[in-house]
């Protein structure tokens, strides 16, 4: 099951959701997901790759998706900004190496 960590922009301190783990909400919505999170392409991408493989593709994707959308947050800049025990799993389940 996913668990919910906090992100935060370092330049304009804008907070987002991020989520780590199995996706039970892209299981079940599929390519609605990205874009209600905002990744209009990535969405129009996975509803094309869903219909080509008949929903196949969601089972799949759901243990890959959070990991994704994390790591393309993580590379537009966001920084986690949780409890650290949550970020230290965070860290742990994204393969994220801690600061020396």
């Amino acid at each position: 099951m996913a668990t919910k960590v906090m992100l935060q922009h370092p330049v304009n301190g804008l907070i987002k959701k991020g989520y780590f783990g199995f996706s039970w909400t892209y299981l079940f919505f599929g390519w609605w997901v990205p874009l209600i999170r905002g990744e209009l392409g990535i969405a129009v991408l996975h509803l094309v790759i869903t219909l080509f493989t008949f929903g196949f593709w969601q089972l799949i994707v759901s243990f890959l998706y959070n990991k994704q959308y994390m790591t393309r947050m993580l590379e537009k800049g966001y920084v986690l900004h949780d409890a650290e025990p949550v970020m230290a799993s965070a860290r742990e389940k994204l393969g994220i190496a801690d600061k020396p």
